[in-house]
């Protein structure tokens, strides 16, 4: 059996009541589209109407930000006395179009406006001591930080010493003391009342827009629309609206920069929807703040240029490739290193580029379904990464116990930056795995279901309805259905690296729906089972004009017994090193052979009733035999008595009994009198060139010894092969060895040319 990697939550089967049915009819939703909505807690007849039209009308006032009244005063104040105003941003994407957004309004006010993305390498995470102070001693007399500040309590002390005004406008966690800034406009200030807490650092800077120009200016919803996307926020309520909004804007964008973003992603922009942003412009966004400096991303967005467009958009490009060979070498890396006993992963490595390891952790995070640390050793004995984490565990909380143990620590629920020294690195394993056991922290990553239907029931028509729900991200994803009982078949590894799967999915009805498992590459043996339930998200894929229906695999589950076929080479190398799996050899020569190419138990099985004295626990759930036994039932009998329910076969022959046979007549009387015309042979040296001569394959002729030697044919002394004069007369069939040969020989043809669901009925009969 195979378990989900998620806990799967499908929704309460109630049937749903009349008014509500009545309500879909008069909206025109079908029944699948609104048992979703009902889950989703839409239920009134406003809801479908803010849900299904956004508009600017679900925009919030933005002057019910606390704080937010005072921090326009002072800017207005700024520019009427020409200040010298410094935005100090960030350097994701969130980073740059919060930047953005302020700094084209600042600008079209007349300010006298700078802004500075920090570099993640020279400057860190957040207000940076040292650049405001150098920013000062330029003439900055007012600072406003996007996206961040709310733990920037050093540098606004410094900036407070020269006598110069901090205004924080950020998302992030707020930590228990805030900083002694000259306002701190943040959806979720302990003494606000704002009616939505969940506005991307890009959210809080249009607001901080719409106030310093009293309208709301559209022009800005496409950047608003990347930030909030790439930064994962809730996509509900006024983030929905401006979601949907900013997405239209894009498609008929007026930004050289963003228009060439979009073009080098191989994105259409007739075509452009959420999933562009975050698969396609977010990502090169990203990839400039993590590996070099931000500041080009800005030029980028606010450039009129269009060969500067154009070669920075290049620049995004590259950068972005790069990146994705630094994360797919460094996962690798961080993979092999984990302890499969922390409910918290904390892994180190050097030399590891610092810029990627927040997706480095995700994909940790989706390969073991536990939080996930990574970071790289630092000169001066420092460490530095970042943290991701699952549904239930709130990761800034976890860490928060333990702050004291940082240097450095931000973040939110679901994702943190920290840095700390390498000394404390041990320390902090243990107290935060205490911390978890302590409390009762469960880790559990939940998959939301919205339905189990069937293959029959999905079409081009339903699955244009479930685009009514768009944009689709946090708090609203596309809508994700379980199949039951389906077969996969077709199913063939893709992409640079074999990372991904192509398969076809399969009912009893025979319906049948093409299918997609990113990032599934190495699950492919998986589906030799021959029932599988399934969960993944519909689409159409579209190619030369033609639709076809498509699942995105998200997670599967596999019940019952599973058989795998390693018997090809090709196959040998989809073993998954992550599983404990107990290899069995019944030749410690194959045993000696393996035991130089894996890390797995391998233990050698030369009597099945002694191999079951010596295993005292039936642990192991996945066995694996590298080869055949003489008889086939000890494979059977290992089988039941492990209780496995995952069996791999390599079954390997050395020396290829099956292939050579027993030997013919014809060929032992070859030997026979060829042995019998030497006085002597020296099978140590000379056995390539009497198997050569008498036309016998080697491993069948060096049997043949074993039988005339095993019937008293032969003397084998120090290699040395003699022939007994006048031997007793025996058949072949005499020798042990002969009938040993003739045993395994039925029972490798079984075990190796036989079907997979043939030997499947044999081991569970």
């Amino acid at each position: 059996m195979k378990p989900a990697a998620y806990e799967w939550k499908l929704p309460d089967h109630s049937q749903l009541p009349e008014e509500f049915m009545a309500l879909l009819k008069e909206h025109h939703i079908s029944p699948l589209l609104g048992s979703i909505f009902w889950n989703r807690g839409l239920r009134e007849d406003e809801d479908f109407i803010s849900f299904l039209s956004p508009s600017l009308e679900q925009l919030h006032d933005p002057y019910l930000l606390f704080d937010m009244e005072k921090a326009v005063a002072r800017i207005r104040k700024a520019i009427e006395n020409e200040e010298a105003i410094l935005i100090y941003g960030d350097y994701d994407a969130d980073g740059i179009t919060s930047t953005t957004v302020l700094y084209e309004t600042l600008e079209s006010l007349g300010a006298s406006v700078e802004y500075y993305l920090p570099n993640r390498f020279k400057d860190g995470y957040g207000p940076n001591a040292k650049v405001y102070k150098e920013k000062i001693e330029t003439g900055i007399s007012l600072i406003i930080t996007v996206d961040n500040g709310v733990s920037g309590h050093e540098a606004i002390n410094v900036a407070n010493q020269f006598g110069v005004d901090v205004i924080v406008t950020d998302h992030h966690e707020l930590p228990k003391t805030l900083p002694n800034a000259y306002a701190i406009v943040h959806p979720r200030h302990p003494k606000g009342s704002y009616p939505f807490g969940d506005l991307a650092g890009v959210g809080v800077s249009f607001k901080l827009a719409c106030a310093l120009l009293e309208e709301t200016p559209t022009e800005f919803l496409d950047l608003v629309a990347i930030g909030t996307v790439a930064d994962m926020v809730s996509l509900t309520d006024e983030n929905r609206a401006m979601v949907a909004i900013g997405i239209e804007y894009i498609k008929q964008t007026e930004r050289m920069g963003l228009s060439e973003l979009v073009k080098i992603s191989g994105i259409k922009l007739v075509e452009f929807d959420e999933s562009s942003i975050g698969f396609g412009v977010a990502p090169r966004l990203n990839a400039i703040g993590r590996l070099e400096d931000p500041t080009p991303a800005v030029k980028l967005l606010t450039t009129f240029d269009d060969k500067e467009a154009q070669s920075l958009s290049q620049l995004m490009e590259s950068l972005n490739n790069k990146r994705k060979s630094l994360v797919e070498e460094i996962t690798e890396e961080a993979l092999a290193s984990l302890d499969p006993n922390e409910l918290i992963h904390i892994i180190v490595g050097k030399n590891w580029h610092e810029g990627v390891l927040g997706i480095v952790a995700g994909k940790i995070v989706s390969h073991t379904g536990h939080p996930a640390i990574v970071m790289t050793l630092k000169d001066g004995g420092i460490v530095k990464g970042s943290g991701r984490s699952v549904d239930s565990v709130n990761l800034y909380e976890v860490l928060n116990e333990n702050r004291e143990l940082f240097v450095s620590f931000g973040g939110h629920h679901a994702a943190v930056g920290v840095s700390l020294k390498e000394e404390n690195i041990s320390e902090l394993k243990t107290k935060i795995n205490h911390y978890m056991r302590d409390n009762k922290i469960e880790v559990k990553n939940n998959l939301q279901v919205d339905a189990e239907i069937s293959l029959e029931d999905v079409s081009l028509a339903m699955i244009a309805d479930l685009k009514k729900m768009a944009p689709f991200g946090m708090n609203n994803p596309f809508p994700r259905f379980l199949f039951q009982n389906v077969k996969i078949t077709n199913c063939r590894t893709i992409g640079t690296q074999k990372q991904h799967l192509k398969f076809t999915l399969k009912n009893e009805s025979g319906n049948i729906i093409e299918g997609i498992g990113f990032g599934f590459g190495s699950d492919s043996l998986e589906f030799q089972s021959q029932s599988t339930n399934v969960v993944g998200e519909l689409s159409i894929n579209e190619w030369n004009g033609n639709k076809k229906l498509q699942l995105q695999l998200k997670d599967y589950q596999i019940k019952g017994f599973q058989l795998f076929d390693l018997r090809t080479k090709n196959n040998q190398s989809s073993i998954r090193l992550s599983e404990d799996i107990l290899f069995i050899s019944f030749s410690d020569q194959t045993m000696k052979k393996w035991e130089k190419k894996t890390k797995h138990t391998i233990v050698f099985c030369q009597d099945v009733e002694l191999f079951k004295k010596e295993q005292m626990t039936n642990k192991y759930q996945a066995v694996l035999f590298l080869d055949c036994p003489t008889d086939r039932e000890e494979i059977r009998e290992i089988v039941q008595f492990l209780n496995s329910s995952r069996v791999y076969l390599v079954c390997q022959s050395l020396d290829e009994a099956y292939l050579d046979g027993m030997g013919s007549r014809e060929q032992y009387g070859k030997l026979f009198k060829f042995i019998a015309a030497q006085d002597r042979i020296d099978i140590r040296y000379k056995l390539t060139m009497v198997a050569d001569y008498l036309k016998i394959p080697k491993k069948l002729l060096i049997f043949m010894i074993q039988v005339f030697f095993n019937l008293g044919f032969v003397t084998i002394e120090d290699g040395i092969l003699t022939s007994v004069k006048n031997p007793e007369n025996h058949l072949l069939s005499e020798s042990d060895i002969y009938q040993m040969r003739k045993k395994k020989i039925r029972s490798e043809e079984f075990l190796l040319l036989s079907d997979l669901p043939t030997i499947k009925e044999w081991l569970t009969a």
